[in-house]
């Protein structure tokens, strides 16, 4: 009878410990965040690629650079598509955006289709989403969207809008207030205490549940609206950087001979030959505030004792051009709008201070997050599982493989490597950069003798998997392209 005690309860002592050292999982997402604002990515890059509006013009973000620091960067991480849905459609799900049902913004994401929350919630996992969805048509704010995709508490989950600002009823409805709302009853002197700002008040809600499943293993997703558009931040970070100027990046005052039609601005919105100092300042000042945030994050693992068996990543849907090339906002193959942060922290597991210099897209988030996580895969998932690589003691990765992101509505297509981007497009000639060389993309050297064996290769090499994915503009764009 001893014996079979003794068996008992080291088996049920197993199981415990087995579920005691699940890594837990925490993702933080922002929209539309251009990489060079993160002093992680400025380290890693020459001084005029890393100060592009004026030498000593930045953002101080220690938060996510510990992150970075303790953990790993990838130099070259990319939106699937450089807009919001398709992106976060292909991170949720493994997919390239075409195969998700949400190819475009303000589209559904197919509901049968499985996520990596949902495998993590069949292991057992206590799953959360707090802050923008934008997968669920074009509802706005929209909370807590009917198809959970595995997020078993999604109460906080809201479709989509920049509402700087939330006014939380009695009753708990979020009422999304904007800037000349929230100034008005400022200046009539109502009490706002029941309004709350937006990044805030998510990092409040993620809080509040770490606190809550902290005793079990969790994966929690917080996505933050900003750095996008309307640009307005409260409190100390509102005029945190009105002395500082910003200057013309180099891509708005430089003549070239000719520049790509698929690298021109479709409105005045997106058109710029000035540098808005409003818009930076408040851009500036979302960064900082996000960082903060993320800061508060880090403090509550360490309190709890959480840190080193929690995997935590910084990541973001897309960029914004914030001027180069003379554009605002997204959309187009240029670096600064479809390269995007990814750093990730897992102690004792990815080597402190790691640098991955290869190529990936929006669509290898959950392939690879699984595989590091040692969790089963994707159903059908397309992404490519770099676990192996994140993994490994090397401090340093260098890796060629070539993948692609894709424009909404599948007129370009840009394949890219840790070096080279070949955009190929149905109303443009093929253009191949050298980032190495080229870093601004101003140089077209697809018909250089001197890159003829690389432009040939890689041209084959995007073809071919565009076909394997199933890409719709492979036809017009193979047409063009010859």
């Amino acid at each position: 009878m001893k014996l079979y005690f003794l068996i008992g309860f080291l088996l049920g002592f197993s199981v415990f410990v087995q579920g005691q050292t699940k890594p837990n999982l925490i993702i933080i997402q922002t929209d539309e965040h251009n990489f060079r604002t993160l002093g992680c990515y400025r380290d890693q890059l020459p001084e005029n690629q890393a100060y592009v509006w004026g030498k000593g013009v930045k953002v101080e973000t220690p938060n996510i650079d510990r992150i970075a620091n303790e953990g790993a960067i990838c130099m070259n991480y990319y939106g699937a598509s450089p807009v919001c849905t398709p992106s976060r459609a292909s991170f949720q799900t493994g997919l390239f955006p075409q195969n998700t049902g949400a190819w475009k913004n303000d589209l559904h994401m197919t509901p049968t289709l499985t996520t990596y929350a949902k495998v993590l919630e069949d292991n057992g996992y206590a799953t959360s989403y707090i802050g923008k969805w934008h997968l669920d048509g074009g509802e706005k704010p929209g909370f807590s969207p009917q198809n959970k995709f595995g997020y078993s508490d999604n109460q906080y989950m809201f479709n989509g809008g920049h509402n700087p600002w939330f006014k939380v009823t009695e009753n708990g409805e979020h009422i999304p207030v904007n800037k000349n709302t929230y100034y008005k009853w400022k200046k009539e002197g109502r009490d706002l205490s029941d309004v709350h700002f937006t990044t805030d008040y998510l990092t409040d809600k993620s809080l509040e549940i770490l606190e809550r499943d902290k005793n079990k293993p969790f994966c929690l997703m917080l996505s933050i609206p900003d750095p996008h558009t309307p640009n307005i931040v409260e409190r100390e970070y509102k005029h945190l950087y009105d002395d500082m100027t910003f200057e013309k990046p180099v891509t708005m005052v430089e003549n070239v001979a000719s520049r790509p039609y698929w690298g021109a601005p479709k409105n005045k919105n997106e058109a710029k030959e000035e540098v808005d100092q409003a818009y930076m300042r408040g851009y500036f000042g979302m960064v900082k505030c996000i960082d903060d945030n993320v800061g508060r994050i880090l403090k509550f693992l360490e309190e709890n004792k959480l840190a080193e068996n929690t995997i935590i990543i910084f990541t973001s849907d897309h960029g914004d051009m914030l001027f180069e090339h003379k554009r605002r906002n997204k959309s187009v193959p240029y670096e600064s709008a479809a390269r995007v942060p990814f750093v990730i922290r897992y102690p004792n597991k990815i080597r402190a201070g790691k640098i991955i210099n290869a190529a990936y897209v929006t669509t290898d988030f959950g392939p690879t997050i699984l595989g590091i996580m040692q969790q089963k895969e994707i159903p059908n998932a397309e992404g490519y599982n770099a676990a192996s690589t994140f993994l490994s003691k090397h401090k340093v990765e260098i890796d060629n493989r070539l993948t692609y992101y894709r424009t909404s509505g599948g007129h370009w297509v840009a394949g890219v490597t840790n070096r080279y981007k070949l955009v190929l497009s149905v109303k443009e000639k093929p253009w191949l950069f050298d980032l190495e060389k080229d870093p601004n993309e101003f140089i077209n050297v697809f018909n250089d003798p001197e890159y003829k064996e690389i432009a040939t290769k890689m041209h084959t090499d995007l073809l071919e998997l565009m076909a394997e994915v199933k890409e719709p503009g492979l036809a017009k764009i193979e047409r063009e392209s010859k």
